[in-house]
């Protein structure tokens, strides 16, 4: 063996069974400045120099992560540098300051909540909302002690009528889930910021957006204003069905907070996770939506002129009910309308009871169709159709699905990157047998 490939001195006297466990003790072959694809960091804890060095970063832990160009990495569930790679490029792709990850969407969203409310705080909520975060709000959020309030924020007066003093956040997701439906941002930042200027700081309230369906390529909320940006990563940002994942994305006044949150909470996004989203999914973000936004309107067209079908919106269409708002809001970075990759759409019915025609082409679909696949989640590569009301809304109470105007016979259409005409085949197959 030459001199240069012995082990460094600080090798030589240990057993082979030890040396292979530990490798060499300096390596030149740990360097991501030369690395075109980013290696993935898989470590539980770090080497600590000193016991100063890891007394340093648990003081320094949270405190100006942006701006600390030494991070002093202890232990995973603190952080590390596979998930602040992919925490950078979010913050990016929304034009913020910071990005904290976490293990799934919903735990974004606990978190958001978690750092902006406590108890004895109240909450506004559109009803028009995900199955789980109707959860969250109405089942859990009580126990810590924060009420709610559930609204209409297309109506802006219910909204001004829904807030009191105790009222710390308004929370939404635009486009709704599963309807599509628009909140306007410009209005809702006027509103809070008409509330705030008689506030103390402390007391001001946060506006907090679900932005999964649009994706940071379709809307940046916080160009508008919006103190909070929360994505489901499992969705389009991740793209390919294969890992959950969660972000929260804002200024750095939230970061120290949202990183002590994920800490003691334990909710951290798994280092090999956080590298197939940076490598693979948010990197081919633009691709896939473009694709996808191609084939939708032409799904959309399809729909809208099928007998089967009495309502569709698709933020494409010019009958879509919030077109002008859709043009305001939806944008690339460019300038250029990106209306997404959602489609929602109700089936015509002669029994309001049973709704044969939704479920007899939802059951089709699951036992015949080659291009579209029954499966919740959405912005997958692959085009899925699911029910919410009979599905992901199911567990929401009649009363208020009927309130955020989630029929049974409603259908939410996730499109792929599959060629449009086969999907369509599919749909018009679907149709004539239901």
């Amino acid at each position: 063996m030459s001199e240069n490939c012995k082990p460094s001195s600080n090798d030589e006297n240990v057993d082979m069974s030890t040396f292979l466990i530990h490798g060499k003790f300096v390596t030149p072959r740990w360097d991501y400045k030369h690395h075109i694809v980013p290696p993935i960091s898989s470590s539980v804890t770090y080497r600590l120099d000193s016991a100063e060095r890891g007394g340093e970063g648990f003081v320094k832990f949270g405190v100006n992560r942006t701006q600390d160009e030494n991070p002093v990495y202890i232990y995973d569930r603190l952080d590390e540098p596979t998930r602040g790679m992919l925490e950078e490029g979010l913050a990016l792709a929304e034009n913020a300051d910071m990005a904290v990850t976490f293990s799934t969407g919903m735990a974004a969203i606990s978190a958001a909540f978690g750092v902006t409310m406590q108890a004895g705080d109240h909450l506004v909520a559109f009803r028009t909302i995900y199955g789980c975060s109707f959860s969250l709000i109405t089942n859990w959020l009580p126990r810590f002690g924060i009420s709610h309030t559930l609204v209409d924020f297309g109506n802006l007066e219910e909204v001004k009528a829904a807030i009191n003093e105790n009222t710390k956040a308004l929370y939404f997701e635009t486009p709704a889930n599963p309807t599509l439906e628009l909140v306007d941002l410009e209005a809702i930042i006027k509103i809070r910021d008409e509330i705030n200027k008689d506030r103390e700081v402390e007391n001001h309230i946060k506006v907090i957006v679900d932005n999964t369906f649009a994706t940071p390529f379709s809307q940046r909320p916080l160009d508008w204003g919006v103190d909070l940006v929360i994505h489901s990563l499992t969705k389009n940002i991740g793209g390919f069905g294969t890992d959950m994942g969660g972000a929260v994305i804002g200024s750095c006044d939230y970061e120290s907070d949202l990183l002590l949150y994920r800490k003691d909470f334990g909710g951290s996004l798994a280092p090999k996770t956080a590298w197939n989203i940076f490598v693979y999914g948010l990197s081919t973000l633009p691709l896939r939506m473009e694709r996808q936004q191609q084939t939708a309107i032409q799904v959309a067209q399809f729909l809208e002129n099928h007998p089967k079908i009495k309502k569709i919106h698709y933020a494409g269409l010019d009958s879509y009910p919030w077109k002008d708002l859709a043009h305001k809001q939806l944008k690339k970075t460019n300038g250029e309308f990106a209306p997404g990759t959602m489609i929602y759409f109700e089936t015509n019915e002669s029994d309001m009871e049973y709704f044969p025609v939704a479920r007899n082409m939802i059951d089709w679909i699951a036992k015949k169709s080659y291009s579209i696949t029954l499966a919740v989640s959405l912005g997958n590569i692959r085009t899925l159709i699911e029910s919410p009301g009979l599905m992901t809304h199911a567990a929401i109470p009649p009363e208020e699905r009927e309130k955020g105007s989630i029929p049974p016979n409603g259908i939410r259409l996730s499109i792929g990157i599959e060629k449009a005409e086969d999907i369509i085949k599919d749909l018009q197959a679907a149709l004539q047998d239901a």
